[in-house]
C-alpha cells in the first residue's frame, strides 16, 4: 500500500500501487487546477484507494469532479464516471513517495507548454542558484 495527501495533513490516503495507468497530463484544466505546468495521475478502481478527512470538490468540466484539500488547497482526486467509470485518478505528486510508480507516458501534449518540450535543454541546478 502505498500513502499519501495534501500539504497540512487533513487529507491522507492509502491507496494500491498496482495503478491502471500512471500519465502526466498536460492538459489546460490540469495546469489551470493545479498552477502548475503538468499533473501526474494514477488511476485506481475505487476500492483500492481509502480516503480519510474530507475532501471538497468541485466540477471543472462536464460529467467531472476534481477533489482538493479545503484547508490548505492541495489538488489530489479527479473523478469522472462517464470517462473512468468506478475509478479515481489521484495526482501522485502527493503521495509520500512519488517515485514508487513509474510513470508510463505522458498525455494530453497537444496541450503542453511550449517550454515543457525541451527542458533537458535548460540549465539544471540541484538547490536554487546561489543558495547553499
Amino acid at each position: 500500500m502505498l500513502e499519501g495527501g495534501c500539504n497540512c495533513g487533513a487529507i491522507r490516503y492509502k491507496m494500491e500501487a498496482d495503478v491502471q495507468h500512471h500519465a502526466l497530463c498536460h492538459c489546460t484544466d490540469c495546469r489551470k487546477a493545479s498552477g502548475a505546468p503538468a499533473v501526474s495521475w494514477a488511476l485506481v478502481r475505487n476500492d483500492q484507494i481509502t480516503i480519510t478527512g474530507t475532501p471538497k470538490s468541485y466540477a471543472s468540466s462536464e460529467g467531472a469532479q476534481r477533489q482538493f484539500c479545503g484547508d490548505c488547497g492541495t489538488s489530489l482526486f479527479y473523478i469522472n464516471e462517464t470517462v473512468f467509470p468506478g475509478m479515481i485518478d489521484v495526482q501522485s505528486a502527493t503521495l509520500d513517495n512519488p517515485a514508487a510508480i513509474p510513470l508510463q507516458g505522458q498525455i494530453q501534449t497537444a496541450e503542453r507548454i511550449d517550454w515543457m518540450k525541451n527542458l533537458d535543454a535548460l540549465p539544471s541546478f540541484e538547490r536554487y542558484p546561489g543558495m547553499h
